[in-house]
């Protein structure tokens, strides 16, 4: 069974930095497009970046400029550089296949975002 493990999250102030990593069990990162998705408080989950097999990228309109997703597909790593935090990027952070999600989803990783 495919496994996700998302790691990286912390408590950081507006205008800080965070990275977060995605760890994946076999070779399910090599082989699809992959995306970083959030969800915070009281609201629906939402695709936020997500990097396809042929390394394009493709961010929502909330965080372009700002966050930065890469892959290792040797590392079977996805990655999720973020710059610039704002309270509003408060969430719990998630990785899975993109832009259609066709793995069970890991635990995730909590970002907060101080004002």
């Amino acid at each position: 069974q495919v496994q996700l493990v998302e790691s990286g999250g912390g408590l950081v102030q507006a205008g800080g930095s965070l990275r977060l990593s995605c760890a994946a069990s076999g070779s399910i990162i090599s082989a699809n497009n992959m995306g970083w998705y959030r969800q915070a408080p009281g609201k629906r989950r939402e695709l936020v970046a997500w990097v396809t097999s042929g390394g394009s990228t493709i961010y929502a309109d909330s965080v372009k400029g700002r966050f930065t997703i890469s892959r290792d597909n040797a590392k079977n790593t996805v990655w999720l550089q973020m710059n610039n935090l704002k309270p509003e990027d408060t969430a719990v952070y998630y990785c899975n296949s993109a832009p259609v999600t066709y793995f069970n989803w890991g635990q995730g990783t909590q970002v907060t975002v101080s004002s």
